[in-house]
């Protein structure tokens, strides 16, 4: 059955989640997780209550994640994407793209809330929340401009080391201010250095900020050895990551110091100097967007990745670390 506009999308979600959803069944009862433990009997006086309560939060991710099932069974990208945004808008996009119009399923487990103590009437709100995607753990944000959209996902890199987020007597988060102070990093500047570090490795100026690894320094590492390798081949080559304007969300951790979910977009082209008989191959990856399997002149591809990274209190500084990271191509152009 073909699903048309917003709102029978939602309906269809409904009545999945009224018969137990593909999902699983846990995921719809988000009171059983921590995060949504009930108020301390002992809390006085009892807080006002915030702009987005517990219960607000688990009813958005499960008829998320209920409706995602929906659409993409049906491959219905104009709909998918007025349930996301920001970097989320653009892989879920590719995700569809890249596979004629049959993007993965998943299989989600029960969330763990991580909502912040909005003030009533507040506009930029948003809230976390991890939960096992496909039997990974996963940590999701949630904002709203109008509506609830899903803005970021990045997959936990080590399953069994999960964010100590901090929580009061209800159960709620505490969001940090892009400006903060009290941790190592100040959320606002978390994505220049890692592209900082993604870009120059240990010779940059943010060398030792954010901890060596994966998505770090041994980006850096290949970059360079791409650069010289294409150079010999005749060919310019350079790899650039951006902050750009997405937004950064960023919640205490039981330490004093901060768990942060941003985005980096990142550049990669290939340019023909001097190797005039020679042709730059497309990779595998791209040949979704650019069917033949080299180009002559240039070749650009674009990805997005969002992480998440822990990063240490002030009072006890030590390098931030990278924990979850998702990421694909999701531009390819050539001549």
């Amino acid at each position: 059955m073909r699903v048309h506009g917003r709102r029978k999308a939602l309906a269809l979600a409904a009545v999945l989640l009224a018969g137990a959803s593909g999902c699983s069944g846990s995921a719809a009862d988000p009171s059983r997780t921590p995060a949504a433990a009930s108020p301390s009997p002992s809390a006085d006086p009892t807080p006002a209550e915030p702009e987005v309560t517990l219960a607000e939060a688990g009813e958005v991710f499960t008829t998320f994640v209920a409706t995602d099932s929906v659409l993409r069974a049906s491959g219905d990208l104009r709909l998918a994407m007025e349930y996301v945004r920001d970097s989320e808008a653009r892989l879920t996009a590719v995700a569809y793209l890249s596979s004629g119009g049959r993007p993965p399923r998943h299989e989600w487990g029960s969330p763990t809330l991580y909502v912040p103590r909005f003030a009533e009437g507040a506009q930029a709100v948003w809230f976390s929340v991890l939960a096992d995607r496909d039997g990974e753990p996963t940590m999701l944000t949630f904002a709203r401009n109008g509506d609830w959209r899903l803005s970021a996902a990045s997959r936990l890199l080590d399953p069994a080391h999960r964010p100590d987020v901090a929580l009061d007597d209800q159960g709620y988060a505490t969001a940090i201010a892009g400006d903060d102070r009290s941790v190592t990093i100040r959320p606002q500047l978390i994505g220049p250095l890692h592209a900082t570090v993604a870009e120059t490795g240990t010779d940059g100026v943010a060398a030792g900020l954010i901890a060596d690894g994966p998505y770090t320094t041994d980006v850096a590492s290949q970059i360079t050895e791409a650069r010289q390798k294409a150079k010999k081949a005749g060919f310019s080559y350079d790899s650039i990551f951006q902050a750009g304007d997405h937004p950064v969300y960023a919640l205490r951790t039981g330490d004093g110091g901060a768990i942060i979910q941003y985005s980096l977009s990142r550049t990669t082209t290939t340019t023909t100097k001097t190797a005039e008989d020679d042709y730059i191959p497309v990779p595998d990856s791209a040949r979704w967007s650019i069917s033949a399997p080299v180009v002559r002149r240039n070749l650009r591809l674009t990805e997005i990745h969002t992480y998440v990274t822990a990063v240490p209190p002030a009072t006890a500084p030590a390098a931030a670390e990278v924990v979850g990271h998702e990421g694909a191509l999701t531009k390819a152009t050539g001549q």
